[in-house]
């Protein structure tokens, strides 16, 4: 278990207390202690069947644990309400393809939540839209609908919403499958800037080895059945002065020459 929050960036953002899961009778977690600090990075890695989407899942509260408790931002997950604050791309989007979207209208639906269902969305927000497609490249794609995409390109839209709300807290399961190489290298050069500019916390499950280690070092900080939790925090307070995300995209610009 990591340490105990202390003050300045080093608030737990997810608290996991003795979590255990079980499916059609199979132990899938047993007893998981672990807590997640603002800022930190947290690489989740293990085998198929290991419960890495398990516990995704049961932080987004799409799954309860057996036993246990789970607390987000302080609150325990049964009284948590403020979702916006949480960006979430699970392994398989369920979205369904062929519902008649477009990539604009599928991005600015991570704007929407229970406040802001029945309101039009005001101009900084359409903005908000705007920038998560420039920064997953899909801007040209904003007209055309969701169903006609590729694979990876469906992939960077919905990566594109789970960023759009400004979250503070991003899951990720696998965001680059299906994702080409060159757009995987500014996926993974970008969020490396917003962990250590930003006021922004990361769990992400990946397969890509070299990438996980070559940032959160070669040595797990846990490890609980077949889970490995590999940790990089970013300490320095002066480093918390940026809370937008959206000022990364300057950072791909210059790398692009744009």
């Amino acid at each position: 278990m990591l340490t105990n929050a202390q003050p300045g960036c080093h608030q737990k953002i997810v608290a996991i207390d003795d979590v255990s899961f079980s499916y059609e009778n199979k132990q899938i977690i047993s007893g998981l202690t672990f807590s997640v600090l603002e800022r930190d990075f947290v690489g989740l890695i293990g085998s198929n069947g290991a419960g890495k989407t398990t516990l995704l899942k049961m932080i987004v509260g799409l799954l309860k644990p057996a036993s246990g408790e789970i607390r987000l931002f302080g609150e325990p997950i049964g009284q948590f309400e403020g979702w916006e604050r949480i960006g979430y791309v699970p392994q398989k989007n369920a979205f369904n393809p062929l519902f008649p979207a477009t990539v604009r209208e599928v991005v600015l639906s991570g704007l929407y939540g229970k406040k802001k269902m029945f309101r039009r969305l005001t101009r900084a927000e359409q903005q908000k839209a705007d920038d998560a497609m420039y920064a997953m490249r899909i801007e040209d794609l904003a007209s055309r609908r969701i169903g006609q995409l590729s694979g990876g390109q469906q992939q960077r839209v919905f990566l594109a919403r789970a960023l759009v709300n400004n979250p503070e807290l991003l899951i990720l399961d696998e965001p680059t499958v299906g994702i080409d190489a060159e757009t995987q290298a500014d996926f993974f050069r970008m969020i490396r800037h917003m962990h250590e500019h930003h006021r922004i916390t990361f769990i992400m499950v990946s397969h890509d080895m070299d990438m996980m280690k070559a940032y959160l070092g070669s040595e797990p900080l846990q490890k609980s059945g077949g889970l490995s939790f590999y940790v990089r925090h970013t300490h320095e307070p002066q480093d918390c002065k940026e809370t937008n995300w959206t000022h990364s995209i300057g950072q791909l610009r210059e790398s692009a020459g744009v």
